[in-house]
C-alpha cells in the first residue's frame, strides 16, 4: 500500500536507498544528506512524496516536486525518484507510485512530468569507471535501469540522452592549440581573467544578452559576492564568462557555465574561458573532476494523454 510522506519512514528510506539506489550508481544516503537533499530542501511537499508499505515495512519511496518558479515549473512538476526494493519491483507498484507523483502534479495545476536536470533536488551520483568521483548534474534516469525501462514502457518520450565530459585535472597544462588562441585573441584586443569590479563592467548587459536566466542569477550574485569568475573582456568590457570557479567538498571543480556575447563569438573565448576554467580548478582543487550528467536521460510525459500533448 502508499502512504504519504512521515518523518518516521526516514530510517528505513535511506537504508533501501543504500541497499537500492546505489546499484544504478547513486551515492550512498546518510541522515544528515537525506535530509539536505528532500527534508530541508526549498521544495519538499510532503504531500509529493510517498513510500510503498508492505507489513508495515517501507519497501519503495517516490519524491516529486513543483515549483513555478522552477524552468517548467508553471506547466511542469519534476520526477525526482522512485525506488524499490528488490523483490517488490513489479509493474503494479512502479505504476502506483508515478500515478501518486502525477496525481499531486495535477492538483498542483500542472500538465507535465519530466524527469530533467533542473530538478532542484541534487541526487549525487558517480561517474562509472572512476574512483568514485561524482557527477555534478545528478537527476536523471540511468539508462537500463528498470525505472528508465518502466517510464519508456509507460509512454515517456526521450528528449535527450545526456553525455558527459569528464577530466581529472592531476598534471593539467594549457594546450599549444589554446595558447595560440589566447595569442590570437589578445592580438585583437580580448584578454581573460578573474572578474574585478574595480577593472571590469557591463557584467549584466553581456549576461542579458545570452538570454539564460539562470546564468543571469547565478553569474550576478557570484561576481557581486566575489566569488570567482572568469570574465573575458575587452578594454575592460565584459564579453564572455566562465564560472563561477569552485571547489566543492568532494574534489570537484564545480561551474555553472560558460558563455560569449553574440557579437564578439569567432575568436575562441568560449574555448579560452573553458581551458582556463579548468586550469583554476586544478590550481584549488588538485585531482578533481568536472563532468555533466553521463548515462542519464531526460523524460518527459504529458498527463493529458502520456505522449500526446494537447
Amino acid at each position: 500500500m502508499i502512504a504519504k510522506w512521515d518523518d518516521r519512514y526516514a530510517p528505513e528510506v535511506i537504508a533501501l536507498w543504500n541497499q537500492q539506489a546505489v546499484k544504478d550508481g547513486y551515492k550512498e544516503m546518510t541522515e544528515e544528506r537525506f535530509s539536505a537533499i528532500f527534508l530541508r530542501n526549498a521544495y519538499f511537499d510532503a504531500e509529493n512524496t510517498f513510500v510503498w508499505l508492505e507489513d508495515g515495512r517501507v519497501r519503495g519511496f517516490a519524491c516529486g516536486c513543483t515549483g513555478d518558479d522552477l524552468p517548467l515549473g508553471d506547466v511542469a512538476g519534476y520526477i525526482t525518484c522512485i525506488v524499490l526494493a528488490d523483490g517488490a519491483q513489479a509493474e503494479e507498484r512502479y505504476a502506483a507510485l508515478l500515478g501518486a507523483l502525477e496525481g499531486r502534479f495535477r492538483e498542483k495545476g500542472k500538465r507535465q512530468a519530466e524527469v530533467l536536470f533542473f530538478n532542484p533536488m541534487q541526487l549525487p551520483w558517480y561517474i562509472p569507471d572512476t574512483p568514485r568521483h561524482e557527477h555534478n548534474n545528478a537527476p536523471g534516469v540511468p539508462v537500463g535501469s528498470a525505472l528508465h525501462s518502466f517510464l519508456l514502457r509507460q509512454g515517456y518520450a526521450e528528449r535527450a540522452i545526456e553525455c558527459a565530459m569528464y577530466l581529472p585535472l592531476d598534471g593539467f597544462a594549457v594546450p599549444d592549440d589554446i595558447r595560440a588562441k589566447e595569442e590570437k585573441a589578445a592580438s585583437n584586443g580580448y584578454r581573460v581573467e578573474p572578474f574585478d569590479a574595480s577593472r571590469h563592467f557591463g557584467v549584466g548587459e553581456m549576461l542579458d544578452a545570452l538570454g539564460n536566466p539562470l546564468w543571469r542569477k547565478e553569474i550576478a550574485q557570484s561576481a557581486e559576492d566575489g566569488v570567482p569568475v572568469l570574465i573575458a573582456h575587452r578594454e575592460g568590457r565584459a564579453v564572455g564568462f566562465a564560472g563561477p570557479v569552485i571547489r566543492q567538498e568532494n574534489g570537484r571543480g564545480y561551474f555553472a557555465g560558460i558563455g560569449v556575447h553574440p557579437e564578439h563569438e569567432g575568436h575562441g573565448l568560449g574555448t579560452i574561458l573553458f581551458s582556463a576554467c579548468v586550469k583554476r580548478s586544478g590550481i584549488s582543487a588538485r585531482t578533481t573532476c568536472r563532468s555533466i550528467p553521463e548515462a542519464a536521460i531526460r523524460l518527459f510525459a504529458f498527463m493529458n494523454g502520456r505522449g500526446s500533448p494537447r
